[in-house]
């Protein structure tokens, strides 16, 4: 299989992944081959960006600062109505306007949504393109429509697309028996939560450049996936892959939207071609909203049996999900993995409506399964008379598929719990949910986590070692944020004997080695054993060298503190840049990320603990404290990993407690495409964090025994925060955003059952 057949989403990579790892040869075991000298460690520990001053003071080159010589700027003409066919566009008017050079149709005979693409200008401004948008005229034929979930599963309803019904089932997997679970357990509960469609929203806008010459097509991208970018435009554009390169120095988040090639980059192209002109096309913050992707909502059914022991006998899920006119998120993850369960049924069905497609969201799937499956066990749980964190010990499990499958390669969840427990004081929580008195009450509540992370075999490095001692890292990686260059740059270091910034990193080029998308937590697993590979090799280039030149057998020789150093007389060594000149010319090192070893699981783990306060007569929740335990392997970098934890933390708290696109049901026109309607958390709404690691070499996974990070601390903090809310007042919300509304709305369903 081709290392560059990757695919469309994130719901199928693993899968994609697994069938790469049985083409390559297995990565050995972590051991000693890192740093040799006990004096000089830089894995592990808190390094600050080799980049950080170039990007808090503005020399950082996003996209959108680029400028190019005769450059023209490209706005795209997007439909006004959920779903029509395009009977005549008129391009005359548009072309006709003073610094408008090219005007063209994108051959859309039907519009899915709104903010679906009908044509394109490029002009000398922006402002002259936005004139000239304006000067199309489009003649519509309105059709039936279905912009809600609810609307897209009438009987009768307007059909989305010609040859597939609205309700699809995508998804139907079971395990053991459910119904004889069921009737084998003391209690059974059922209950249905929800979540909303959720928007990206990352602080950069997407934006494109393309330029060509002759037929090679060079493109600037803001993009988390520079290979996948490439190989997109060549396909789209009918020409060969060698004739594409794409460029990405820094980007200003993406969190999954920026993973594959998007229309507007193609259109850019397009432009180009036409013009012969380069073109930057920049996404408005409503374009960013309507047609760039967004987090599919869920409606989840669970379904359990348990014993009054805390033994879970039954799991069932039946979930509606919609992406839109794409498919929606397998939600089922959770419920089929993390816990000791022997009679499991998943039945999941994709909702299709006309509105933008999905794309995937940090942690697809995960999120929305998480909250709702969390929830449940918590609720579950109460029923019993039950901590819901001994409840979770009991069924903890060591093997996948709820422990009927093959092993973990490592997990240390139950070290999270221990750890994050003692943190948050665990013993303070209410015994039964809602205890207490007064207007204000506070509660405790956790949930765990899984992802991937295993990494992707076939990523490759080069470490390019120059005359004078200088040295190179190569990968056609990409930093999206999370401090790539940094750790790519310690491990060099540690594995040479050097400090990060004697390395200079080279990544954000197809020209350079190739390299997976960074999504799905796989940069770290998948480059970084590529890079100490490559390391490596230098290393033992350079020690032979050494031998030769010190008169002592290679392997007694050590690279440390800038030098190569014999181990059994101290006093015998040379300088790194000295032994450098010795290779008289530039020489390069590759390194390849091999594959994983047959018969485990490869997971990161997870379980997030929160303190939260709630107001039960205004129903304001305040998110007091969050303890967030992650075993992601060896950590690379604490500052980063930190920072990583912190960002999901921020983002889960966000999406808990006040995101959801909001759409004018009668129109399809989204009502909150800006970030003054579209509620994102602030730092006011920020509550004490403590990131901490269960800091476990994985001796299975890769040579550095590291695992992904990416996504975890975004899937569990939604979770936790529920059931913390549940705690403090005695009735879980079910559905997120947790607004006031609510909250309260919660809390009279309570007071009417009573």
């Amino acid at each position: 299989m081709s290392r560059d057949n990757h695919p469309k989403n994130l719901k199928d990579s693993h899968l994609l992944y697994t069938e790469l790892a049985k083409d390559t040869k297995p990565e050995i075991p972590p051991a000693s081959e890192g740093a040799e000298h006990p004096d000089f460690q830089i894995i592990g520990q808190h390094t600050p960006r080799i980049d950080g001053h170039k990007i808090v003071t503005g020399q950082a080159p996003y996209t959108q600062d680029i400028k190019l010589r005769n450059m023209l700027h490209g706005k795209i003409l997007r439909s006004v109505h959920p779903r029509a066919e395009i009977v005549s566009i008129d391009l005359s008017r548009a072309k006709k306007l003073a610094g408008v050079k090219a005007a063209i149709e994108l051959g859309v005979k039907q519009v899915n949504y709104v903010g679906d693409q009908i044509a394109a200008v490029a002009a000398v401004d922006e402002q002259t393109a936005e004139k000239a948008l304006k000067l199309i005229e489009v003649e519509y034929n309105p059709l039936p429509y279905a912009v809600t979930e609810e609307r897209a599963k009438e009987e009768g309803s307007p059909q989305v697309h010609a040859k597939r019904k609205n309700i699809h089932k995508f998804n139907d997997q079971k395990r053991g028996d459910v119904e004889a679970g069921l009737k084998e357990a003391e209690v059974v509960m059922e209950h249905t939560y929800q979540t909303p469609v959720e928007i990206h929203h990352p602080a950069e806008t997407h934006s494109s450049i393309a330029k060509w010459n002759g037929d090679r097509l060079t493109v600037w991208d803001s993009t988390q996936g520079v290979h996948s970018v490439r190989d997109g435009l060549a396909q789209a554009l009918s020409i060969p892959i060698s004739k594409v390169q794409v460029i990405k120095h820094y980007m200003g988040g993406g969190f999954g939207s920026k993973l594959f090639v998007s229309q507007h980059t193609v259109v850019a192209a397009m432009l180009a071609k036409h013009t012969q002109r380069p073109v930057k096309i920049i996404l408005t913050r409503k374009e960013n909203a309507l047609c760039v992707g967004n987090r599919p909502s869920s409606l989840q059914t669970y379904r359990g049996g348990v014993k009054k022991d805390g033994t879970l006998t039954a799991l069932s899920l039946l979930n509606y999900t919609s992406g839109g006119i794409e498919q929606g998120d397998r939600c089922a993850e959770p419920i089929w993995d993390v816990y000791k369960c022997p009679n499991v049924s998943v039945k999941e069905f994709t909702v299709y409506t006309n509105t933008g497609p999905q794309r995937p969201a940090r942690a697809p799937g995960h999120v929305q399964g998480t909250f709702g499956f969390e929830g449940f066990l918590d609720e579950l749980a109460n029923q019993i008379g039950m901590d819901p964190l001994e409840l979770r010990k009991k069924n903890y499990s060591l093997k996948n598929q709820g422990d009927t499958g093959i092993p973990y390669s490592s997990k240390g969840v139950d070290k999270c719990y221990e750890l994050g427990a003692e943190k948050i004081a665990w013993q303070r929580r209410n015994k039964t949910p809602g205890d207490g008195s007064g207007i204000v009450r506070r509660g405790l509540g956790m949930a765990s986590q899984i992802w991937w992370g295993g990494g992707v075999p076939g990523t490759l490095a080069d470490v390019r070692i120059y005359p004078d001692g200088s040295v190179d890292v190569i990968s056609g990686t990409q930093d999206i944020g999370c401090g790539t260059r940094t750790f790519m740059a310690m491990i060099t270091a540690e594995t040479l004997g050097l400090e990060p910034k004697d390395i200079t990193v080279k990544i954000g080029n197809t020209d350079y080695p190739w390299a997976i998308l960074s999504g799905g937590s796989l940069t770290v697993p998948s480059v970084a054993p590529a890079v100490r590979r490559a390391a490596l090799n230098a290393a033992e280039r350079l020690k032979d060298m050494a031998s030769s030149m010190l008169k002592v057998p290679a392997e007694d020789i050590i690279l440390t503190g800038k030098k190569l150093v014999a181990k059994s007389n101290p006093e015998k060594s040379i300088d790194f840049k000295k032994l450098a000149r010795n290779l008289r010319r530039e020489t390069v090192f590759h390194g390849e990320r091999m594959g994983l070893p047959q018969g485990y699981a490869y997971n990161s783990f997870g379980a997030h603990f929160v303190e939260v306060e709630v107001d039960r007569v205004t129903g304001q929740i305040k998110v007091l404290k969050v303890v967030a335990v992650h075993e992601s392997g060896q950590i690379m970098n604490k500052q980063t990993a930190e920072s990583q934890l912190i960002g999901g933390i921020t983002q889960g708290i966000s999406t808990a407690l006040f995101e959801h696109r909001i759409l004018d049901e009668a129109t399809g026109t989204l009502v909150n495409p800006n970030w003054r309607d579209y509620k994102i958390a602030t730092a006011m709404d920020m509550p004490e964090i403590i990131p901490l690691f269960v800091d476990m070499v994985d001796p299975r996974i890769n040579i550095l025994g590291t695992k992904g990070l990416g996504e975890p601390p975004r899937i569990p903090i939604a979770a936790a925060i529920g059931n913390a809310v549940y705690n403090a007042i005695g009735v879980h919300p079910r559905k997120i955003p947790m607004t006031p509304g609510k909250v309260l709305q919660a809390l009279k369903g309570k007071e009417a059952s009573r």
